[in-house]
């Protein structure tokens, strides 16, 4: 099955649907992004659609309800935590200001201190 995200105002994913394969190759028997496009298209009324991929082979994430198209990036973009993060522009993923201390203890990420608090 391949996935297509719904792309809405700002470029925000509105929802994710699956499509069988097969709806997706041309005359030769290969798939195409437009193809589902178009298949999307005709059967929803809405014309703003991008494939994802479950396996992030492209567009670096599979896109969720909430995340965010970036056309520059062509990459689907999670939603930001928290304010004082920032985007890691090679992963396309969020990160604390400082990172988060590496051991077997389990922490939570305060957004008013911007600390990694240990969690008892």
């Amino acid at each position: 099955m391949a996935s297509f995200a719904k792309i809405g105002l700002n470029n925000k994913v509105i929802e994710v649907l699956s499509v069988n394969n097969e709806v997706l190759k041309d005359s030769n028997g290969i798939e195409q992004e437009n193809i589902g496009i178009d298949f999307l298209t005709k059967l929803t009324g809405w014309a703003i659609w991008k494939q994802t991929s479950y396996n992030n082979n492209f567009r670096k994430h599979h896109a969720g309800i909430g995340f965010t198209y970036d056309e520059d990036r062509d990459a689907f973009i999670p939603p930001k935590p928290f304010n004082s993060w920032v985007l890691n522009e090679q992963t396309c993923l969020w990160e604390a200001p400082v990172a988060m201390p590496i051991n077997d203890n389990r922490y939570a990420w305060n957004e008013t201190n911007k600390t990694w608090d240990l969690i008892e």
